[in-house]
């Protein structure tokens, strides 16, 4: 078996010698595509043996097996020219039936993506790295599913990227908690790279006997994404779970109107974790109802995922602080969720879970529709003994989950757990930002004599730098 997370790296290691590719954002594109293509072509090769009347939705010239398998083909100008005037022309224009779900996806990705290389000779280079990779051998299907979410990880340190990605222990962690069965409906609204559709996938592939099980399992998870590389990225991500026709949008579940959702389009569950703290498109508000328009993109998705969820769905999804409190728009929004659903649960994680990316206080909200809330359970989740914060290089585990799990399923309050009933929260005008009444305050000591030093070398400090204002 090759070394996956060798080659992967020697590929990148080849872009950066590359004039035209510029961060790791257009790193990650390029690779992306380029995995995108070689994946498809292994497992059409896999189909044509099982079925010899297959035929791929892409035309034989640009399949990856004829333009790039051969390690001594085009190179130089030549593959530029081809890849540049030729390839990507024919997948943005591919001419598909209404009914080709995977020759709508791969048109709708190459319509959104580029090819950033500059020098033919580089793009040979790393094209015979990644023949290196069979994807039909299970064992590097297995190292690369791994790889592949080193690569999102690298992908999330950017801060104009990260909100592709939540970290694998929270999307497990609801996964887990909201159990979903073989057969509801699974959906994200806001997929990103389809983190927690792909947690879905895998508790549901426990459940799967037989093949009418896993026809369902292929039909019954979808999501939706907005952004061309977190959709693109998405699709190779549920590809290399063994979703054949992946039930991915691309699009913006916002533009979608309010009314216009009827039974047939409602689902069974909905896991996600939607982009907050940003503004939604022009207009795009005024697909929902006048007491719920804003222009917070997090308010509007609670609204829609209300919306989307059958009566007795239920959903499991990350917030942040701001969405919890607040007057207006938002208490409408509250109310409304307090009032439609069951709210049973909210998860306080501390600042950094989300970290290098983003620092915003979050919570997991856990809810069921069809029924209004009667009493709100609230856990804090704590940093693991001794540490200070969650890092890059210390994400937040699975494994830290245990405790909150076993407290699931026999609730009682303690020092992290607290329960509120619905008046309290109506009294407070649905606000639902309510810190945990059960914790110990720490007696802090101050020592008068290292508080007089301090002040000292403060005044000292501030005498100086006035005396070079002065001099100024």
């Amino acid at each position: 078996m090759s070394n996956i997370g060798g080659i992967i790296k020697s590929i990148r290691d080849v872009f950066r010698k590359d004039p035209g590719l510029s961060g790791d954002a257009q790193r990650i594109e390029q690779l992306g595509w380029m995995i995108f293509l070689k994946l498809f072509d292994d497992k059409d090769k896999e189909k044509e043996i099982l079925d010899r009347k297959y035929k791929s939705p892409i035309p034989s010239a640009f399949q990856y097996r004829n333009w790039a398998e051969n390690d001594e083909g085009m190179t130089g100008d030549e593959l530029i020219n081809f890849v540049n005037n030729h390839l990507f022309p024919a997948l943005k224009n591919l001419k598909v039936g209404t009914n080709d779900k995977l020759g709508i996806i791969i048109r709708q990705i190459f319509e959104g993506t580029n090819n950033y290389m500059k020098s033919g000779t580089t793009f040979r280079q790393a094209i015979n790295k990644l023949n290196e990779i069979d994807f039909n051998s299970s064992k590097e299907h297995h190292v690369f599913n791994v790889i592949y979410e080193e690569i999102l990880q690298g992908l999330a340190t950017k801060k104009d990227t990260g909100e592709f990605y939540t970290p694998r222990a929270v999307t497990q962690f609801i996964v887990d908690m909201v159990n979903p069965k073989l057969g509801e409906k699974i959906s994200d609204p806001a997929c990103g790279t389809a983190g927690f559709l792909v947690c879905a996938i895998e508790h549901l592939k426990k459940q799967v006997r037989n093949v009418i099980d896993k026809q369902t399992l292929q039909k019954t998870v979808a999501g939706t994404e907005l952004k061309p590389l977190a959709f693109m990225l998405s699709v190779i991500n549920l590809i290399t779970h063994d979703i054949e026709v992946p039930q991915i949008e691309n699009g913006d579940s916002l533009s979608r109107e309010y009314n216009s959702i009827r039974q047939k389009d409602r689902v069974d569950i909905i896991i996600a974790n939607p982009p907050f703290g940003g503004v939604v498109g022009d207009g795009m508000e005024t697909n929902f109802p006048l007491n719920y328009r804003t222009k917070e993109s997090a308010d509007l998705f609670l609204i829609l995922f209300i919306q989307l969820l059958k009566e007795g769905g239920r959903a499991g999804i990350v917030l942040p602080d701001g969405s919890l409190t607040g007057d207006g728009v938002k208490q409408r929004v509250r109310q409304k969720l307090l009032e439609d659903c069951n709210v049973h649960t909210v998860v306080r994680l501390p600042q950094s879970v989300f970290a290098p990316y983003a620092t915003v206080n979050t919570n997991l909200i856990f809810f069921e529709k069809g029924k209004p809330t009667q009493e709100v359970w609230y856990y804090e989740h704590t940093l693991p003994e001794g540490a200070k914060a969650y890092n890059k290089t210390k994400p937040i585990r699975i494994e830290e989950f245990e405790s909150l799990k076993a407290w699931w399923k026999k609730r009682h309050e303690n020092e992290v757990a607290w329960k509120v009933p619905i008046q309290t929260i109506i009294d407070r005008n649905y606000d639902l930002d309510i810190k945990n009444p059960n914790k110990r305050v720490e007696e802090i000591m101050y020592n008068p004599k290292t508080i007089i030093e301090n002040l000292e070398k403060s005044f000292e400090k501030s005498v100086r730098l006035l005396n070079e204002l002065k001099n100024i």
